[in-house]
């Protein structure tokens, strides 16, 4: 049998261990209380290892120089030039021309291609409507009527084109609504197709971007319909490069301007007159 003196020795023993080991624990952690390594990281303003360039747009625009881009300057294998080829810029069309302000819901699609020095070639690369624009020609008792199809440019470019219409009322309707039947529905929008694929597979991509300027194409297709239904606010909404043929740095430098055949300048005949005989022996030199 345990005595007493026993008992309140083993419970010295076993309470002992314990905050002795809990001590000995937080002793030996020397990781504890101390800061991270280095200090606090310093803020480096990214924009300060940035250089910027300028983009340059096709010739049928006005506003050659339409903006500036960043990009990460050159470190290491990363090239600046090399980051910038690909960069997709979306500008508004009454930004590129001056007399286009009422065409500013037209948004122009632009693809880098080169950099030369610090201009930024660009090339066309799609067209696209603002939505309050869209939002804005839908309206009451009148069809909507939508078609889109893929066409081949004579210089190789895929592009899918949607058009958007709207049927107005006849000359002299007293009606209120202007609604087209199924029928005619599909009778315009197969004409929408042709008139497509005619006006643009006959030519290349800069003509097509100067129609889609000036908006030929879409009165083509009014004149088109009104036999079937008389048709207002047809507009090619959309355009979109499917398909690229590959990068020609000839073909951009046309596009640009700067690429035409150097012809000369025209110079005058000029009168050599006539040899006089020399009257030395054989006539030779």
């Amino acid at each position: 049998a345990f005595s007493t003196v026993n008992i309140l020795l083993c419970a010295e023993l076993w309470v002992f261990p314990v905050s002795h080991a809990s001590t000995m624990a937080i002793g030996k952690n020397k990781k504890l209380g101390k800061g991270r390594k280095g200090g606090k990281k310093k803020v480096v303003d990214p924009f300060t290892r940035k250089e910027w360039y300028d983009i340059k747009v096709p010739a049928i625009f006005q506003n050659r120089l339409c903006g500036k881009t960043p990009v990460t300057k050159t470190i290491g294998t990363k090239i600046a030039s090399e980051q910038l080829k690909g960069r997709v810029f979306e500008i508004s069309l009454g930004d590129l021309n001056k007399q286009a302000e009422d065409a500013e819901f037209r948004k122009i699609r632009l693809v880098c291609e080169e950099v030369q020095g610090s201009a930024v070639l660009c090339n066309f690369y799609g067209m696209t409507f603002t939505r309050d624009k869209l939002c804005s020609l839908v309206r009451k008792f009148q069809t909507l009527i939508e078609a889109n199809v893929d066409v081949k440019t004579t210089d190789g470019f895929t592009v899918r084109v949607f058009v958007i219409g709207f049927t107005k009322k006849q000359q002299n309707q007293i009606k209120r609504t202007a609604y087209a039947q199924s029928a005619q529905v599909r009778k315009i929008r197969q004409t929408m197709i042709d008139v497509l694929n005619k006006e643009v597979s006959k030519g290349d991509m800069k003509e097509l971007f100067q129609k889609l300027v000036a908006g030929s194409i879409a009165d083509e297709i009014t004149k088109s319909v009104e036999s079937t239904f008389p048709m207002q606010n047809v507009f090619l909404r959309k355009v979109k490069i499917v398909k690229a043929p590959k990068f020609d740095l000839t073909r951009l430098m046309e596009v640009h301007g700067d690429g035409a055949a150097d012809s000369g300048k025209a110079i005058s005949k000029v009168d050599e007159g006539t040899v006089e005989a020399m009257g030395t022996a054989g006539g030779r030199l």
